[in-house]
C-alpha cells in the first residue's frame, strides 16, 4: 500500500492529528518527527484529491490520541519541574498509555490495513518528544540501562511519577577498637524497640541496639548528609567477627544512598568527614563515587584473608611441637561443620577451606602469637580451637589441648581482582 493511499484511509477515519497521522508511516522515512510527517502527508493528499484536507477543529480532537499529542511541551515542563530538587546528569521518560488509547492506535491500523505494529505507537512517540524536551532543559543525557531520574508520565490519572535511583560510594574501612560490629545490631532482647513488655528494655537500655555504635553507624550517616538522601545502606565485602580490628589496607564496602539529592559529592572531602565523624575508631580511605553494580562486586568478592592472633593453650607447649603444628596446618584442606557459635544463624552444613599459609611465635608455655593467611570462609577462631571435632585438622587436635583465641585483628582483605579496580578496567575498555 502506498504511503498516500494509508494517510487517505486513515484521514477518513475521523478527526485525526498530524502526529497520529505521521506515525503511521514513521519506520518509512527519516529526519522528521511524526507531526512534521503527518502534516506533510495531510498537504500531498489535499494536493493530489484537488480537495482539502483541513486542520482539527478545536471542539474535535484526535479521535486516537485524544490530544495527548499536543501536550509534550507540557509534560516536559511538569518533569522539568518535578525532577528540580534532585541533581543529576542522566535520565529515561516512561509513558502509561490508557488501554483505550492503545486500542484507538490497533483500531486506526485496522482501519487503513496496516499491520498492529506498523510505524510507531503512542507510548514510544510520547517517550522520546517529551523525553528530548526534558534533557534540552535539565542539560542531561538520556540513559536507557540506569539513568539517575526516571520520570513516569500517567495518562489516565494526569499524574507524574519521578523515581531516583540510588547513588553510591566505594571505599575501604579499618576498625580500629574491637566490640563493633559492622551493621547496626538489633537488641536480641527487645528486637530492636527498645522497650519489652511495655518498659524500657534491659538489654539495650532503650536503644534498640545490641551495641552502641558500628562501623556503618560510624560512616553512613556522614555520606547520607553530604547526598541528602532518604536512607543509607551499607554493604561490605564479607565481615569480620565483632570482637576483631580490622586493620592493613581496610575491608571494601559501599554505602547506597537511596533518593539522594545532591551526587557531585567531593570524595576527598567526605573521606575526611567521615573520619572526622568516626573520631579514630573507624577510619575509612580510598572513598570514591561508584556505580550500582559495584555493591554486587563487593559482597560477591572472592576474598582471601589474612589474621593475627592471640591464641591461649589449656597446658603447656613446647616450641618444637608449636613447629610441627604449623607445619601440618600450611597449605592444608581444613574440613568445618558450621561452627556451634553461627549454627543459630546458618545452616549447618561441612565446608572445605584452604590454609594458604601459617606461621606463629611461642610467647610463653601457654600462649602464642599466630598469623594464618586463608581462603575466604575459612573460619579461624575454630581452625584454633577444633571446635570440638567439628573444624578438622585443628591446631588444638594437633596439640592434644586447648586453644583459644583471645584476640584477633584482620589485616588483609584482598581478593585475585579487586571489585573497584575490575570495574575500572571494563569501564576502560578493558586496557589498563
Amino acid at each position: 500500500m502506498t504511503v498516500l493511499k494509508t494517510a487517505r484511509r486513515a484521514l477518513g477515519s475521523g478527526p485525526l492529528c498530524d502526529a497520529c497521522l505521521g506515525r503511521l508511516v514513521a519506520d518509512r522515512s527519516f529526519g522528521l518527527t511524526n507531526g512534521e510527517r503527518g502534516r506533510s502527508l495531510r498537504v500531498a493528499v489535499a494536493l493530489e484529491d484537488d480537495e482539502p484536507v483541513g486542520d482539527l477543529e478545536p471542539d474535535d480532537p484526535c479521535w486516537v490520541c485524544e490530544g495527548e499529542s499536543d501536550r509534550y511541551e507540557e509534560w516536559a515542563n511538569r518533569a522539568a519541574h518535578a525532577v528540580g530538587p534532585y541533581e543529576f546528569t542522566t535520565y529515561q521518560t516512561g509513558t502509561k498509555v490508557p488501554p483505550l488509547l492503545e486500542e484507538n492506535d490497533h483500531l486506526l491500523r485496522d482501519e487503513v490495513g496496516l499491520d498492529t505494529d506498523a510505524g510507531e505507537q503512542l507510548k514510544t512517540e510520547l517517550n522520546r518528544e517529551v523525553g528530548k524536551r526534558l534533557g534540552a532543559q535539565t542539560d542531561a543525557e538520556v540513559d536507557f540501562e540506569r539513568p539517575d531520574v526516571l520520570v513516569l508520565l500517567d495518562l489516565a490519572t494526569d499524574e507524574l511519577e519521578v523515581q531516583v535511583n540510588s547513588a553510591f560510594v566505594y571505599g575501604r574501612y579499618r576498625k580500629r577498637e574491637r566490640d563493633i560490629p559492622q551493621t547496626k545490631w538489633p537488641c536480641n532482647d527487645c528486637g530492636g524497640t527498645g522497650l519489652k513488655r511495655g518498659d524500657t528494655c534491659d538489654g539495650c537500655g532503650g536503644s534498640g541496639y545490641r551495641y552502641d555504635e558500628s562501623v556503618e553507624q560510624l560512616t553512613a550517616p556522614v555520606v547520607l548528609d553530604a547526598m541528602d538522601g532518604e536512607e543509607a545502606v551499607f554493604h561490605g565485602a564479607g565481615r569480620e567477627d565483632v570482637d576483631a580490628k580490622m586493620l592493613g589496607p581496610g575491608r571494601p564496602f559501599v554505602v547506597e544512598i537511596k533518593e539522594p539529592r545532591s551526587r557531585d559529592v567531593d570524595p576527598e572531602e567526605l573521606e575526611a568527614e567521615v573520619n572526622e565523624f568516626a573520631d579514630g575508631r573507624v577510619e575509612v580511605e580510598g572513598l570514591r563515587l561508584a556505580t550500582h553494580d559495584m555493591v554486587e562486586r563487593v559482597k560477591g568478592l572472592d576474598a582471601n584473608k589474612t589474621y593475627r592472633m592471640d591464641v591461649a593453650f589449656d597446658e603447656s607447649v613446647t616450641d618444637d611441637a608449636f613447629r610441627d603444628a604449623l607445619a601440618e596446618l600450611d597449605g592444608a584442606t581444613i574440613y568445618q561443620d558450621t561452627p556451634q557459635r553461627v549454627t543459630h544463624r546458618r545452616a549447618d552444613v561441612t565446608r572445605t577451606r584452604e590454609v594458604y599459609g601459617i606461621d606463629g611465635t611461642v610467647e610463653s608455655e601457654e600462649a602464642a602469637e599466630l598469623e594464618v593467611h586463608g581462603e575466604g570462609g575459612l573460619y579461624v577462631k575454630e581452625l584454633v580451637s577444633g571446635d570440638e571435632g567439628r573444624t578438622e585438622p585443628s591446631l588444638a587436635g594437633l596439640l592434644d589441648t586447648g586453644a583459644v583465641v583471645t584476640a584477633l585483628d584482620v589485616v588483609d582483605v584482598a581478593g585475585e581482582a579487586e571489585p573497584f579496580a575490575r570495574a575500572e578496567f571494563f569501564r576502560n575498555g578493558g586496557e589498563d
